[in-house]
């Protein structure tokens, strides 16, 4: 589920284009747009890009980069995450805040501003149906005032905001120009629902790594429609949304560069489509920028079927500009939505991961209070980890409820990380068993592959604190108890 945003997650240079003070400065955050796979700079930032060779051949059909062979190297010693609360930057990422911070009162999170903006920066004024503007209201005035942003917090709120109007002129466009996407089918799709560290994320990628599936890689799920004057180049190794979405990674390992051991970001990650439900500004993905209570209450108490058929027409779109036919998908939003999920993707497979909560809470909150680093000031992570536990503990309680919603054996699995860590291959094959999916020997090259190629831990281990994040360990067991028991999770050991 994590989301870099805004500035750091879409590769912005802050550049001073004028001295007036305006709502949002018109081009003040421009996208860098020049950012080529070999040794160079993110604006005033030396950096050095990562490795692309596991992408020597890359085919761009289908949602999938074939990967070549990663080489070998040491394992990172395990590492405690000691400055949660006061995070320590290097010289490079300090230089990055420093740079930002002048900019950050130029700032104001307005929608009409952000709005008048994304349409000069694409050219177009068509936002498709305008009830969007209610929720992407709302959810600026929470980042305002319940979000204590720092100012390059400030800046990627609005660079992320921003972002999502543009992508959504993209798509009103595309589907203007080509009515015939709403008829295409999302047949039979592979979904997974699953909190953050049950095993998603592997599962996830083993599936999609099979040449038969679609699946959605990050730099797509970030930037999913061209702009009209990139369509040219889409497609192709050249595709722009290739290098902008490299070199916003790129800072995020100059900010973040402990991340990796909680979760692998490439550009051609295989990623979920929670970043294209925040185009229709309905997602609890914009939690994760910030504890937001009165975001997270209305988004509750609204009806989230429309959105999810939003996610389905971009997917659509998706479809129809780089093909591919079953989708896998992915996302932890899917478990207290099984009603929306089940409405819009009626023929799917579902597959429903579990663990101890009490590690899922633990990890979790250690890795959402990591990533606060980029965004707010002060990080308080014993308040950040403790909204995360209530938030898992809705999301665990409405799977119960809602679990038969998804169907039985025949169209529905359930998944315990420790039987599917046990034996991941064997998983899958009963996973394409009950989904009618071959097991040819194309997917089974190309899952042994995955497997040589992606040892777990390889960026090294986090050891986990939980003094450190606040966590009532017997608390939150007898809290969780009933979904322990009615999922017969066994206990960790914490």
């Amino acid at each position: 589920m994590q989301h870099v945003s805004g500035a750091i997650g879409r590769g912005y240079t802050v550049r001073r284009v004028r001295t007036d003070p305006v709502t949002v400065p018109a081009g003040a955050f421009e996208a860098t747009f020049d950012i080529p796979p070999t040794r160079g700079r993110i604006g005033e930032i030396p950096v050095t890009p990562r490795d692309w060779g596991p992408y020597d051949a890359v085919s761009l059909v289908g949602g999938r980069a074939q990967r070549g062979t990663m080489s070998a190297v040491a394992r990172p010693e395990p590492k405690r995450l000691d400055d949660l609360a006061d995070p320590q930057f290097s010289p490079d990422a300090q230089a990055i805040f420093d740079g930002a911070a002048p900019f950050a009162d130029m700032i104001e999170l307005n929608a009409d501003a952000l709005m008048t903006q994304a349409s000069a920066e694409t050219g177009l004024d068509d936002f498709g149906p305008m009830e969007f503007v209610e929720r992407l209201e709302l959810l600026l005035r929470c980042l305002d005032t319940e979000a204590p942003l720092s100012p390059m917090g400030r800046i990627s709120a609005a660079s992320l905001t921003g972002s999502l109007l543009k992508n959504r002129l993209l798509l009103a466009d595309l589907l203007a120009r080509h009515p015939e996407i709403h008829d295409i089918e999302i047949k039979a799709p592979i979904i997974i629902a699953g909190l953050p560290r049950t095993g998603t994320t592997h599962l996830h990628n083993l599936i999609a790594c099979d040449p038969a599936l679609r699946s959605l890689p990050y730099w797509e799920s970030m930037q999913p429609i061209p702009s009209l004057d990139e369509a040219a180049l889409a497609n192709t190794p050249d595709d722009p949304r290739l290098a902008r979405t490299e070199g916003g990674l790129q800072v995020m390992d100059i900010i973040m560069p402990d991340f990796n051991r909680m979760h692998e970001m490439t550009t051609w990650h295989v990623h979920e489509e929670i970043q294209i439900l925040a185009i229709d500004f309905s997602t609890m993905l914009f939690e994760t920028l910030a504890p937001m209570p009165t975001w997270r209450d209305y988004y509750k108490s609204h009806d989230q079927t429309p959105h999810y058929e939003y996610m389905k027409t971009v997917l659509k779109a998706c479809q129809f500009l780089r093909g591919g036919d079953r989708w896998i998908l992915k996302s932890p939003q899917h478990l207290e939505q099984f009603g929306p999920l089940a409405t819009t993707f009626p023929d799917a497979t579902f597959l429903v991961t579990h663990r101890d909560p009490i590690s899922v809470m633990v990890s979790m909150g250690t890795m959402v209070s990591y990533s606060a680093r980029t965004s707010l000031s002060p990080v308080d992570p014993v308040a950040i980890s403790n909204y995360w536990a209530d938030r898992l503990d809705d999301m665990l309680n409405a799977a119960m409820r809602d679990r038969a919603l998804l169907g039985g054996p025949e169209r529905s699995m359930d998944i315990r990380f420790d039987e599917f860590m046990a034996d991941d291959l064997g998983t899958i094959r009963r996973i394409y068993e009950v989904a009618g999916q071959p097991m040819d020997a194309r997917a089974e090259a190309a899952l042994a592959e995955y497997g040589a190629t992606h040892e777990r831990d390889r960026f090294g281990k986090v050891i986990y604190d939980v003094e450190q994040i606040g966590i009532d360990v017997p608390a939150r067991q007898e809290q969780m108890q009933a979904y322990s028991e009615f999922f017969a999770i066994p206990d960790e050991g914490w």
